[in-house]
């Protein structure tokens, strides 16, 4: 019993931190920590020992392992309370299935209203996805991108949904990076997205966005496939 608080130590941290800020912080150390791999799959997350962990009550744990419920990172399995989800699953192409109707919609509302400081905006996040190897920031960054490029869209409930399914995107990014075997996200359709924008050609943007979220359909589809032929 002693190994698993150790570990949640390790890979969390344990310095108290002040009650308002407990949640925030307790989510994102779960959800980095999930995201990078650090809290691999069917690992249990109690919420007392987590507490313990932090100097909090069960509260703020309990509405920070609900948020990452949310974002299906976490899964509510009985007798084991909450666990950290599946790296892939079915339900992963259904997100790219349904981003794509999203965001090809918000891209074209967006494209025309883009002021040129939105587009130097997305290009900065480009330069830094470039550079960056931690999956949890490039799922941040990957985030911030998409939403830059959406944000001028009229539809405010659209991208409250869109910015949903991008946080879920965060924990699809370790299994392409290891499947293409990549340390990093070639930037070449962000590029080519960003590119589109900025002339305002917004055929061509949804163009390369359909592309973009397709081919990573496509790579989990194969992937799943090959492991129900089994």
């Amino acid at each position: 019993m002693a190994e698993k608080p150790r570990l949640l130590k390790t890979v969390l941290g344990g310095e108290q931190v002040p009650a308002h800020l407990a949640r925030s912080v307790i989510e994102e150390r779960l959800r980095s920590a999930i995201v990078d791999g650090r809290l691999p799959p069917g690992t249990a997350l109690r919420q007392q020992e987590i507490a313990t962990l932090f100097g909090v009550s069960r509260m703020p744990v309990r509405e920070a392992l609900r948020q990452l419920e949310a974002q299906s990172l976490l899964q509510v399995v009985m007798h084991k309370g909450a666990v950290v989800a599946p790296l892939i699953g079915e339900d992963a192409v259904d997100t790219y299935e349904l981003r794509v109707m999203l965001e090809s919609e918000a891209l074209r509302q967006s494209v025309p209203l883009l002021e040129p400081e939105d587009i130097a905006l997305a290009r900065g996040y480009i330069q830094q996805l470039e550079h960056e190897t931690r999956h949890a920031d490039i799922g941040r960054l990957n985030r911030l991108l998409h939403m830059t490029l959406y944000s001028k869209a009229r539809n405010q409930k659209l991208l409250r949904m869109i910015e949903v399914e991008l946080n879920e995107e965060e924990r699809f990014l370790r299994f392409h990076l290891s499947s293409m075997g990549l340390g990093k996200l070639t930037q070449d359709d962000h590029i080519a997205l960003v590119d589109a924008a900025s002339a305002k050609q917004v055929d061509e943007a949804v163009s390369v966005l359909e592309r973009h979220l397709n081919n990573a359909s496509r790579t989990i589809r194969n992937y799943l496939d090959s492991q129900a032929a089994r």
